[in-house]
């Protein structure tokens, strides 16, 4: 067995493992931790603690963690199987932990402490507390810091607590904890980290540590961008650091990864205690208590796989969590309209740009087709908000153009930015916004500025205010009833900020206040808009665990990457799509067949000669290579700028959307409720596409940008619906027919050899044959941009698959 069990030796069993213990290797160790011969000695014996070196390692038979001897530095985290190592000495006093006290902004970390020692915590599994103290502050002599490792049983992970006494009058204003400071290296590395959707980087290492930047350090802050409480740091199919927390109240934290000299790479998490307002409201570091303890744990562990392995494990945690037990999808709240929706098209601008060529496309797709409306707003776009109404063109004729779009089944989604207010705006000193606008640790507004034509800036607003919550819901309410939108999309939804502003009624820095407002913000929209009738449908930008419960659509942007971001080395994995798939709906892409439009609101002089000018043929494929990745990941499907004109000009590309739409409407038990799996190895040509960056603030040029890279010409991910059949999701974004085998994973998803395989597309369904017939690869021929999907259905469900198909798509 590869758990060492709970020491219980006989006499021989003693004397073996003390006599396996050098006095040399165990009698330092009692002099640098201060622990009894003893107790040393049963700890040895157990196989709990080893003397090793100059330090001591906790182990569980699955997961060995070394600590120095003179200050508990982390330095090793070593898997038991593979034998690899994650957690490399550190050639500087950087240490397990480091604390900013407030008060005196001093940087506390084990080097600091006079004094180390390290005991054991009783217990059915492995643990050790380490405590530091005696750090000679004068406002704080009785400061000590505890830690307490755990390993798990029968598996390769731990728990990292952490606690701080004797503050005196000191506050803590941050916590580095765990601090892994110098990761080895390993051949084919990745870092993955749920970047929103999720997000892949090769090389990381050099990233990080090298390209002639010197260091560089990169911070994903949650509850926010970082969607997940994790990251994995792996040799690609091979051993793998996990690093996640499982915090269930939604304390505000970042995951951070840097690189240091000599290409070493390391990562920490970064965690912003909350502090009571100062006495009075008056600007300050604010109360403190004399002892702080992380309200949650950290864990380490290490694995063998990939980005999915992580995403896995990550998942049999999450999905039992209450964000994902009450998430709107699966109580079933998300309004009908928003669920089915089979294509959204993303205009801007007035009504007969937006919903005129939605009722063409959905007459064309035969499917119902919703539209997400920006710049429909009164208001300058990034400098204006929240100054919305009236709309540009007039209550009246958006009202009536949209009662007529909307009795032809179109449905709207309006932009309302969640957390914006123009400091240039009238209302902004009118309604005296600055009072409650987010406040840095300084005190003071850091405007935000998104519009490069104006330079005008932007205030983010707290959330955990009363005053915005009720200014935002009453904006959104308003839109609803007075000018008859569906819905809200709530732009910068997941994200949050610290704030510091005493007079907020909110603890300072840290806490859980921002979902809290967000929570009060979401319930009062709903309930305020329940008169009408009709259910209000609220979305966000980006996806992020903690506003599952709240809201209805997800907008996932990254299947577009190469179109918005920079080539950085990073590449779109869908990360939280693997963990929360069944328990969200994710829509929407920036694909787009046409250059940019422009604000009619912005100053005239930067505006391009040919907004919304049909983009070059050569970057079709980028547009295709946009939609398979939406359609493989289980995402409603999207165009922007989308022109009538598009269906005879580019009628090859956007049949191909068109097709994939009519096909994931049969295909909603696995595409809109299905559980991700891992994807077959997909063997087929790559080529090197042309790809298109561009955006809406680039200039009289329209800022086109462009370069190559080379892609798969076919994508496949795999699903697991309720009924326990299982769909391999194809498209081919290829000009020509292609080729293309799908290797299966080993166990060929659990299913028995006699499980039939069904093709669906655009002709219909039919059945293939067998797993047994087909073996470990499925071979396709696919003709030029092409989609289906391949059911893998077992003997008990072949008879009634079509049936179950049917009925989940209409859920």
């Amino acid at each position: 067995m590869r758990w060492r069990t709970t020491f219980s030796a006989t006499r021989a069993a003693w004397r073996r493992s003390v006599a396996a213990c050098p006095r040399e290797t165990y009698i330092p160790l009692l002099r640098a931790t201060g622990v009894t011969s003893v107790l040393l000695l049963v700890l040895l014996a157990a196989g709990r603690v080893v003397a090793a070196g100059d330090g001591f390692e906790l182990s569980n038979g699955w997961l060995g963690i070394g600590f120095g001897h003179e200050h508990g530095d982390l330095v090793r985290l070593t898997d038991a199987h593979t034998r690899q190592n994650f957690a490399g000495a550190a050639s500087t006093n950087a240490g397990l932990w480091e604390l900013t006290l407030s008060g005196q902004e001093e940087i506390v970390s084990p080097a600091d402490a006079k004094s180390f020692h390290f005991q054991p915590v009783s217990g059915k599994e492995p643990a050790l507390r380490l405590t530091w103290e005696q750090f000679e502050l004068p406002a704080a002599p009785a400061l000590r810091v505890e830690v307490v490792v755990r390993l798990e049983r029968g598996q390769s992970m731990s728990r990292w607590e952490l606690a701080v006494s004797g503050l005196g009058g000191l506050g803590v204003g941050q916590v580095r904890f765990p601090r892994i400071v110098n990761i080895p290296r390993q051949e084919n590395e990745r870092l993955a980290v749920p970047v929103w959707m999720g997000e892949q980087l090769a090389e990381s290492r050099r990233f990080f540590a090298g390209q002639g930047k010197g260091a560089q350090r990169q911070q994903w802050t949650y509850p926010g961008i970082l969607s997940m409480q994790c990251l994995a740091f792996y040799r690609q199919d091979g051993p793998g650091l996990y690093v996640a927390c499982d915090d269930t109240a939604v304390f505000n934290k970042a995951f951070a990864v840097f690189g240091a000299t000599e290409g070493k790479l390391g990562c920490e998490v970064v965690h912003l205690p909350e502090a009571l307002p100062p006495e009075g409201g008056a600007r300050g570091a604010g109360r403190s208590s004399d002892a702080w303890r992380l309200p949650y744990s950290v864990r380490l562990g290490t694995f063998e796989g990939d980005w999915l392995t992580a995403a896995e494990r990550y998942r049999a945690w999450a999905t039992n969590q209450v964000w994902a037990k009450e998430s709107r999808l699966a109580r079933g709240r998300v309004p009908a309209w928003a669920r089915d929706t089979a294509l959204w098209v993303w205009n801007r601008g007035r009504s007969p740009g937006v919903l005129e060529p939605a009722m063409v496309l959905q007459e064309k797709l035969g499917l119902p087709v919703s539209v997400f409306w920006h710049w429909w707003h009164g208001c300058a776009y990034d400098t204006g908000f929240p100054e919305y109404f009236p709309p540009r063109e007039g209550t009246e004729s958006f009202t009536n153009a949209l009662v007529s779009a909307q009795s032809k089944g179109i449905h709207a989604l309006v932009y309302m930015n969640q957390r914006l207010w123009g400091i240039t705006t009238r209302s902004w000193g009118d309604e005296d916004a600055e009072r409650f606008a987010v406040k840095g640790a300084d005190g003071k507004v850091h405007p935000e500025v998104y519009n490069t034509y104006t330079k005008q800036p932007c205030a983010p607003m707290c959330m955990g205010t009363e005053f915005w919550q009720q200014k935002y819901a009453g904006l959104a309410v308003r839109a609803v009833h007075e000018l008859g939108v569906n819905g809200i999309y709530m732009d910068q939804a997941c994200t949050s900020l610290p704030c510091y502003d005493p007079h907020h009624g909110h603890p300072l820095g840290g806490g859980v206040y921002w979902m809290r407002g967000f929570r009060t913000l979401e319930s009062d929209i709903r309930s305020r808009c329940a008169a009408r009738g009709e259910p209000v449908v609220l979305a966000g930008e980006g996806c992020s665990e903690p506003w599952l419960p709240y809201l209805d659509l997800m907008l996932s942007l990254q299947v577009s990457r190469e179109r918005f971001m920079s080539a950085s080395g990073w590449e779109t994995i869908p990360f939280f799509h693997a963990v929360y798939h069944p328990y969200a709906v994710f829509y929407g892409n920036y694909s787009s067949l046409t250059m940019p439009p422009y604000d009619e609101l912005w100053p005239a002089e930067f505006a391009p000669a040919e907004p919304l000018k049909l983009l070059d043929r050569k970057f079709s494929r980028q547009f295709c290579l946009e939609q398979a990745r939406s359609f493989v990941w289980g995402q409603q499907p999207a165009i922007a700028n989308f022109l009538p004109i598009e269906l005879t000009d580019r009628a090859e590309e956007v049949d191909f959307v068109m097709r994939m739409a009519r096909l994931r409407s049969r295909a909603a038990k696995y595409l809109l409720h299905g559980t991700f799996l891992r994807p077959p190895q997909v063997r087929g040509p790559s080529a090197t596409l042309d790809i298109s960056r561009l955006w809406v603030y680039g200039g009289r040029q329209g800022g086109l940008t462009e370069y190559q890279k080379t892609s798969p010409l076919a994508l496949a991910a795999a699903w697991g619906a309720p009924d326990k059949n299982v769909a391999l999701a194809v498209a081919s974004i290829a000009d020509q027919p292609i080729r293309v085998a799908l290797d299966l994973p080993d166990a060929k998803y659990g299913l028995p050899q006699n499980s039939s395989v069904y093709q669906m597309d655009e002709k219909g369904r039919r059945r293939l044959g067998t797993l047994r017939k087909m073996g470990n690869s499925i071979e396709l021929e696919l003709p030029a941009r092409a989609a289906c999907i391949l059911e893998l259905v077992p003997p008990r469900n072949s008879g009634d698959s079509r049936k179950g198909a049917e009925a989940l798509s209409h859920r």
